[in-house]
């Protein structure tokens, strides 16, 4: 049987205290240590896991695990990721894997020179709904997206496409699988020193078409992707796990009209933090390719830090 990993997360606030539950109770996995910058956060998180250690320092940890998660503010991805990989452990980043698009070159070859994993933690892959969107067959023609949240100071380190917009840029650059063409944007500062709503209109090589919205400024949770395919439309929500199928039928609606087929699958509630973190674990035990490699995040983030470019 396979020693356990050794694991730890780095940064234990709001999120990364999750990321220690989730590595806590896998059985391939001992989470052995937490990291805060504040001693009292990094003590509390330890204690509720026994055999777990609390530092401040990230440093005191370097070479004495085997893979890391990275939950700390943005503007430090680039340096606790690269000092992890030098040291020898497979790491997670939470997105934005970083600030810049040369700081993530940078750690892609350096997981490549050694050999080890970098996996980019966009959360909403893991959603069951869009597991189960299956596209081979078809290309979407044009997608449409709204991903919006009431105001939260908790991210106020980025703008809203740098916070929200970038899930559902991964998942569209995912689906479509085709290079930016063309990129407008259009969006404003409301609560915060950084832009809190944003429209952003991405036209693909392919000839398809992305309308993405994201705003932390709404006085509700709508977090949905609508995806128009040449014989089908499919909705996925992500917020209720509901994805939706309608397409023609055999029968007729009107004279010479098709009736419309509508097919919902409901997914239960899972956990996509822990199918994510076991993903990032069953990787590094195979060797296999993960879900959300460097290079997917990274791409995700060339194409928000564009669209911040144009928004000004």
């Amino acid at each position: 049987m396979n020693k356990p990993l050794q694991c730890a997360v780095i940064g234990v606030g709001y999120l990364g205290k999750f990321h220690a539950e989730k590595y806590a109770a896998l059985p391939d996995c001992r989470l052995a240590a937490v990291v805060d910058s504040h001693r009292d956060s990094a003590l509390s998180v330890a204690s509720r896991h026994p055999g777990c250690e609390a530092y401040t320092d990230y440093r005191e940890l370097l070479g004495k695990v085997d893979a890391v998660s990275i939950v700390v503010p943005t503007r430090m991805h680039h340096a606790v990721a690269r000092d992890f990989l030098r040291a020898g452990s497979h790491v997670l980043v939470e997105k934005p894997m970083t600030v810049t698009v040369e700081e993530a070159d940078e750690l892609i070859q350096l997981a490549k020179a050694q050999n080890r994993l970098l996996m980019v933690g966009h959360l909403e892959r893991f959603n069951p709904a869009v597991l189960n969107l299956d596209l081979t067959h078809h290309r979407p023609l044009f997608i449409e997206s709204h991903r919006l949240a009431p105001f939260k100071p908790r991210a106020t380190d980025v703008s809203v496409v740098l916070d929200l917009m970038i899930h559902d840029i991964d998942i569209i650059l995912d689906i479509v699988d085709s290079e930016v063409k063309h990129i407008e944007a259009n969006g404003v500062k409301v609560l915060s020193n950084d832009i809190d709503i944003a429209n952003a209109r991405l036209t693909f090589q392919s000839g398809c078409v992305a309308n993405v919205t994201a705003s932390r400024i709404s006085t509700k949770v709508e977090r949905k992707m609508r995806l128009f395919l040449p014989n089908a439309y499919v909705s996925v929500d992500f917020q209720s796990r509901v994805l939706s199928r309608h397409y023609k039928g055999e029968r007729e609606m009107f004279p010479g009209v098709p009736e419309i087929v509508t097919e919902d699958s409901v997914y239960e509630n899972g956990d996509a933090l822990m199918e994510e973190i076991r993903h990032f674990v069953a990787c590094i035990q195979t060797g296999r390719q993960p879900l959300v490699p460097g290079e997917a995040g990274r791409r995700a983030l060339a194409t928000a830090i564009e669209i911040g470019r144009l928004l000004g």
